[in-house]
């Protein structure tokens, strides 16, 4: 069977729930993966309004769609950030409170806590056919990292710097996640700079900081990798038990030196000098069919999830010839082993 492809919703959280609906059915997606945020999907409302899941599925449903992901991308930044104001315009309004930054924190961690209960109880709720092709209940995001800013070391980094920081991660987010185990679901960061994992080397050592519990691990996102030369195949052979979901996204890095370079040099997205930038599917610097392989080898059976983004393309255009991309780039695995026949009497 064909993995499933969805939109992940973040990008157009301007556009009601209903209407995202219409226009991904059109777009040619199987269905969405809900951000929290914009009205998809509501972590409060989910856990305390009678009706409000019900009414969800009935409206995906109704256009074809299903869902195997939630997303937490934005609340889940603070519990490990270094706060300040440039969070404010991405919280809800009760985890930025006053803007103390270690108030912020904490409501932040609530608030995940209180995602992973709303997961389970929208996906409980789930029509069959959706949970049939379920394999866990997945929640996308972000950590955050109280040491991102040190990735570059000068001043020199102090003795013991970094590890604190995978500790300090660690006491955040070990108790987030023993609300994840209590309710069966799964914490996927999207790697990704500005998290405490961001290349291979730094999620084996947030794995590690957290002793390598299961309840964590990694929606694989290449676009973040790739003009980082990292090498992103090998992220999914090196993970292959923790790729709890995909996001299938592009990115363009330069293949000649530019005036700019990886750091972006402040310049904005789609500006004619930058050294990279996103790409819908196929028109970027990432070998997809390499990740195909790799995903069939590790045995991924989840969803492939379009994360769109292009500042200089329209996202209708691009969101419809994204879905096309992927559907005819899949393949499932061989069941065989193809030259086996010769032997055959």
């Amino acid at each position: 069977m064909a993995r499933a492809v969805t939109l992940f919703t973040g990008q157009w959280a301007d556009l009601p729930f209903e209407t995202l609906c219409q226009k991904a059915k059109a777009f040619g997606y199987d269905g969405l993966e809900l951000a929290c945020w914009g009205d998809h999907f509501d972590v409060h409302r989910a856990l305390e309004q009678r009706g409000y899941i019900k009414k969800k599925w009935d409206t995906l449903t109704r256009y074809g769609l299903k869902c195997f992901a939630i997303s937490s991308h934005l609340v889940g930044q603070a519990v490990s950030d270094n706060i300040d104001l440039r969070h404010k315009s991405i919280l809800p309004a009760h985890v930025w409170g006053d803007g103390d930054p270690s108030g912020v924190r904490q409501r932040a961690s609530e608030e995940m806590k209180l995602t992973a209960q709303a997961a389970r109880k929208f996906f409980d709720s789930a029509p069959a056919t959706v949970k049939k092709q379920l394999h866990r209940v997945v929640v996308n995001g972000f950590t955050g990292s109280s040491i991102w800013h040190l990735v570059y070391s000068f001043p020199p980094v102090l003795p013991h710097q970094i590890e604190n920081g995978y500790s300090d991660f660690a006491r955040q987010w070990n108790p987030i996640l023993d609300v994840f185990d209590q309710y069966d679901v799964v914490f996927a960061l999207e790697v990704h700079p500005t998290e405490i994992a961001f290349d291979v080397a730094s999620a084996k050592m947030a794995v590690d900081a957290l002793g390598g519990r299961k309840a964590f691990g990694f929606n694989f996102d290449p676009s973040h990798l790739v003009y980082q030369s990292v090498d992103y195949v090998a992220f999914i052979r090196e993970f292959r038990d923790r790729i709890y979901h995909v996001h299938m996204k592009d990115a363009w890095f330069s293949p000649v030196p530019r005036r700019s370079g990886v750091f972006g040099s402040h310049l904005p997205y789609g500006h004619p000098e930058r050294f990279w930038e996103f790409r819908s599917l196929g028109r970027g610097s990432v070998n997809f069919e390499q990740i195909i392989r790799a995903l069939n080898e590790i045995q991924y059976q989840g969803p492939l999830s379009v994360e769109w983004e292009d500042q200089n393309m329209d996202r209708e255009h691009g969101a419809t010839e994204a879905a096309a991309f992927v559907r005819k780039l899949d393949f499932a695995p061989s069941a065989i082993v193809f030259d086996a026949q010769f032997h055959q009497k």
